[in-house]
């Protein structure tokens, strides 16, 4: 690897700058040095020496897609045909992962050129925009114990899930992992042309080392690691030793783990989530289990947690990792304790605590019903209106189950829009939703489609009469609209009400329409974090009163 400011082989200068590697005139030449690749992506600057491998070598290019407008991580193996065919191979699975520590992998392919002269390979990943670990820390110095804990727990996740599928990464080197907005961190180049399982541990242990320290020691050198816990942490993943270091990137990621800053369960939650009153009541008039320690709410017993530190208190050792599930008797003799005493008489008072409830709210409700002239209760309908939620229209009743959602996006190019977070939008917590993907340059899209939305199943058709919309992004424009047939294009779910969303909006229909789909697309979106998204955290389509 050339050092920066010094010619390259080619006698092209080359130097850092601005944490990414510039290769004046190289830009240019990609073309004319290779053959067969696709002219929907031209290079812009070269972001990374040119990588040796033991099938040829690989340049890392900053490119733009012509065809979706959108800036793209290019990788070019030269030569192509069997040497890179592994690699390709590598990248098509990694193209089906979702996590947010690996960029994606949109196109992996091997030029028309194959293996002779200018043949070539390449990949092309998801641009993350930020900083790279290298310059954070020649810049800043070494990263606080907190952040480094949390930036190698979070690309161990990803790499734990590429293992999952049978994909080592490699790669795992500090010109690569970039700090991103919002507090994430990734992985540029997915996956390097070669790696193995225990190169992905050591790896990590490495870069947990270098944040920790601004260094990189060996195995004769302990590194100057001021928490003991993490030296042996970084000691493990270094370690080749079968029997004292990681078996797997997963332990790594649960010994990197944190205690909730939050305190006892019930500050965890917002007010809208929380346990209702007799619920508080009955846990806290439970006695305090023997020999634990740390305040309930409420002031009734203590709750079982080791200390009330935040950081992680894991000793000047790790334990093995078959042992960490092991306990003292004392502790289990007080869990049987509970078990035997606590349970029943908890039943028991669950039981006394609903009939009273019952008799409180539903028998008096019925009672109370031919005091109101001209009033006559929903079936089905729940005794009150959810905290925040507007009252129900003259034309909608109760609400109406969805069975089942999955993202609709007719003019989307592939890539996932946060998929498995759509039960997030119907899960009856205010507090999760499910959020678009993060856009560029403008509120419609960046300009790359006309939007996106969430098909909604309610199981048969059902005569609607409003849909209720919870965003945590106000500001996010939508579309209700209604449709029987999941796989039609967007025109075949006519257009029922539309609108700005505020927080908490019930959209009432004009009339009702009978429909077993209901699709929420939306068609604008705000700003977040540097990019544009929207999102959609409870819909609730509701019956036609």
């Amino acid at each position: 690897m050339p050092e920066p400011g010094t010619p390259s082989p080619a006698g092209v200068t080359s130097r850092l700058s601005d944490q990414k590697y510039v290769d004046r005139g190289s830009a240019a030449s990609v073309t004319s040095t290779t053959t067969g690749l696709p002219d929907r992506y031209r290079p812009i600057s070269q972001v990374a020496p040119d990588e040796e491998t033991t099938t040829g070598v690989i340049r890392s290019w900053r490119a733009r897609d012509r065809v979706l407008n959108r800036d793209v991580a290019l990788r070019v193996h030269t030569p192509g045909g069997p040497p890179a065919r592994e690699w390709i191979t590598r990248a098509l699975t990694a193209g089906g992962l979702a996590t947010p520590a690996l960029s994606m992998v949109y196109d992996a392919a091997e030029g028309t050129g194959g293996d002779g002269p200018g043949g070539a390979a390449y990949v092309v990943n998801e641009w993350l925009e930020g900083q790279t670990l290298r310059h954070r820390l020649a810049e800043s110095g070494p990263l606080p114990e907190r952040e480094a804990r949390a930036l190698v727990r979070r690309l161990a996740e990803g790499v734990a899930e590429a293992h999952r599928v049978g994909l080592a990464v490699g790669g795992l080197t500090p010109e690569h992992v970039v700090l991103r907005p919002g507090g994430l961190a990734g992985l540029l180049s997915v996956p390097a042309a070669t790696g193995t399982v225990q190169g992905d541990i050591a790896a990590l242990g490495g870069l947990l080392e270098l944040a920790l320290t601004g260094r990189t020691g060996n195995d004769d050198t302990p590194p100057a690691i001021a928490s003991p816990d993490l030296a042996a942490l970084v000691r493990r993943a270094r370690s080749g030793d079968p029997s004292t270091g990681l078996s797997s990137v997963a332990t790594m990621v649960a010994l990197l783990a944190e205690r909730p800053r939050t305190g006892p369960q019930d500050q965890a939650r917002p007010d809208a989530v929380g346990d209702s009153g007799w619920v508080r009541r009955l846990r806290d008039a439970l006695p305090p289990v023997p020999g634990t320690s740390g305040p309930r709410p409420g002031g009734a017993g203590r709750w079982p947690v080791a200390d009330d530190e935040d950081d992680l208190d894991w000793g000047t050792t790790f334990p093995d990792e078959g042992d960490v599930a092991e306990e003292e008797p004392t502790g289990r003799s007080a869990r049987r304790r509970l078990a035997v005493i606590g349970l029943p008489l908890l039943a028991l008072l669950m039981v006394i605590a609903f009939a009273l409830w019952f008799g409180k709210n539903v028998l008096s409700v019925a009672g109370s019903v031919d005091e109101v002239q001209g009033s006559t209760p929903l079936a089905g309908a729940p005794a009150s209106s959810s905290a925040g939620a507007p009252p129900p229209s003259a034309d909608a009743a109760g609400p109406l189950p969805v069975t089942a959602a999955s993202v609709f996006d007719p003019y989307g190019d592939g890539e996932p829009e946060n998929d498995d977070d759509v039960p997030l939008s119907y899960d009856g917590d205010p507090a999760t939703a499910w959020q678009t993907l993060g856009y560029r340059g403008s509120a419609e899209f960046g300009n790359l489609k006309p939007g996106v939305g969430v098909l909604y199943d309610l199981g048969s058709e059902q005569s609607v009469g409003a849909v209720t919309v919870l965003t945590t992004l106000p500001g996010t424009t939508v579309e209700v609209r209604t449709g029987d047939d999941p796989n039609g294009d967007l025109d075949s779910f006519p257009v029922a009400v539309s609108g700005e969303l505020t927080g908490t909006d019930q959209f009432a229909f004009p009339s009702p329409v009978a429909t077993r789909y209901v699709l929420v697309w939306i068609t604008g979106l705000v700003q977040s974090d540097g990019n544009f998204t929207g999102s959609l955290a409870e819909v609730t389509p509701l019956a036609a009163g």
